[in-house]
C-alpha cells in the first residue's frame, strides 16, 4: 500500500467502540415476548443499549439502560449472551463500528414513568416479529440461539 495512503487511513481509524443491550423477555422459547424502542434519530426498532458505566460490570449497565430508556426491571444474566457489531452515528455525523454485547434481563415489572418516557416509544412482540424488526442479522441469530429457537 502506498505509504501516503497507509498513514492517512490510519488517521482516520477509529478502533470499534463497546457498547451494552439488554434483551428484555417476558416468557420462554417460541412464546417469549421482546421488547424493542425506537431510535431517537432514525426511528427503527432496537434493544435499549447504552455505554459502559464507571463502577458497574456491562450486565449493570445494561439494566440500567434498560430502565432509563424502556421502564423495565427484573433480573438481568450476568454473562453476555454474545455480542454483534453494528455502526454508531456519531454527533459529527460520521459512522463508527460499534461492537454490542447483549444481556438477557427476564422483565418484572413495566413501570409507566421513568427516564425517557416521553422520548420512546416501546411496544412487546412475539419473538420471531421482533427478529424481523431487528435490522442487525448477527443479533437476530443471538436471539434465535439464546431462546433455542429453529432457524
Amino acid at each position: 500500500m502506498n505509504p501516503f495512503l497507509r498513514l492517512t487511513a490510519s488517521l482516520f481509524y477509529r478502533p470499534p467502540i463497546l457498547q451494552m443491550a439488554a434483551l428484555c423477555l417476558r416468557g420462554t422459547g417460541e412464546g417469549a415476548e421482546v421488547l424493542l424502542i425506537r431510535s431517537l434519530d432514525s426511528k427503527r426498532w432496537i434493544l435499549p443499549k447504552g455505554w459502559p458505566m464507571r463502577g458497574k460490570t456491562l450486565a449493570e449497565a445494561a439494566e440500567i439502560e434498560a430502565w432509563e430508556e424502556a421502564g423495565v426491571t427484573g433480573e438481568i444474566e450476568p454473562d453476555s449472551i454474545g455480542n454483534f457489531a453494528s455502526f454508531k452515528r456519531r454527533a459529527n455525523g460520521l459512522r463508527q463500528r460499534s461492537t454490542i454485547e447483549v444481556f438477557a434481563l427476564h422483565v418484572a415489572d413495566v413501570a409507566k414513568d421513568f427516564p425517557e418516557a416521553d422520548m420512546r416509544e416501546s411496544r412487546w412482540f412475539p419473538v420471531r416479529e421482533a427478529m424481523e424488526k431487528l435490522k442487525e442479522p448477527e443479533l437476530s441469530e443471538l436471539i434465535a440461539d439464546y431462546l433455542s429457537l429453529p432457524q
